[in-house]
């Protein structure tokens, strides 16, 4: 089982949709798929058909098992959804609250890693969405993961948020000894814009080499697919938003391989 997260530490710049894009590029390819929403404002659940004021038996249920606070025989509960068999850790408002009651708790950090290490044969692969803050949920998605998604849209103030995000990876790996391998992926690009043509020659300047050689191009149907509750990569695979991500599917999917010989 792989785990990928995809995380920013500021919002709007598409960690959802490409959540979402991912998950239907894999089951695409018949890839057995779970996708985990760790943002208590709940966009993949509730994008995925749920309602999150009824979800507490979702992510937040995992947290409270972990500090012994769960119902008797409560739990965390997978929903299967009719998003093309995506299946789905749904995320709660009540997320909101775990830093303020449980931030200071020895092993939070790791909460999401254990839970998930019980399910390997279950999923071929985890999609984590995360919050768009530092903070336990984020502590955990890049604790658990193997590889970490950064999309990053192009415009400059969406660069702040990067070097956010690269310096919280930073500060993460001088504590823990280790850093997640992370990909830069500039997303909502329009090449007819000064801007968008700006912000990814400054992206690939700066921060080469852990850009994606691609982009995620602008693209009205995401819009489309987000209303029936599908993902652009099963609903219109000819978009050329669904091939992008296609595309970045194929290359993460490469670069799992690639990191399973180097660790055997």
């Amino acid at each position: 089982m792989t785990i990928w997260a995809v995380a920013n530490q500021k919002g709007g710049v598409g960690k959802t949709t490409t959540v979402i894009s991912l998950a239907g590029a894999l089951r695409q390819r018949g890839e057995r798929v779970l996708v985990v929403d760790l943002d208590p404002h709940a966009s993949l659940s509730s994008y995925l058909g749920l309602d999150p004021e009824q979800t507490d038996d979702g992510v937040y249920s995992l947290f409270l098992k972990a500090v012994g606070e769960a119902p008797v025989n409560g739990g965390p509960r997978v929903r299967h959804t009719g998003a093309d068999d995506i299946d789905i850790l749904p995320a709660s408002p009540a997320l909101a609250v775990l830093d303020r009651k449980y931030g200071t708790r020895t092993g939070m950090g790791v909460v999401l890693q254990r839970g998930l290490g019980g399910l390997k044969g279950e999923w071929d692969h985890v999609i984590l969405d995360c919050p768009p803050m530092l903070g336990i949920l984020m502590v955990n998605a890049l604790a658990a993961c193997d590889q970490l998604v950064i999309p990053v849209q192009t415009e400059f103030l969406a660069l702040n948020g990067l070097r956010r995000m690269l310096r919280t990876l930073e500060m993460i790996g001088r504590s823990r000894g280790v850093v997640p391998d992370y990909l830069i992926v500039p997303t909502q690009f329009d090449r007819r814009t000064r801007a968008s043509l700006q912000s990814l020659y400054t992206l690939r300047d700066e921060f080469a080499p852990h850009v994606w050689e691609q982009v995620i191009p602008v693209d009205t149907r995401f819009r489309e697919a987000s209303r029936l509750g599908r993902p652009l990569t099963t609903l219109s695979p000819e978009a050329r938003g669904a091939r992008a991500y296609d595309a970045l599917c194929r290359d993460l999917m490469s670069s799992d391989k690639q990191l399973r010989e180097v660790a055997s």
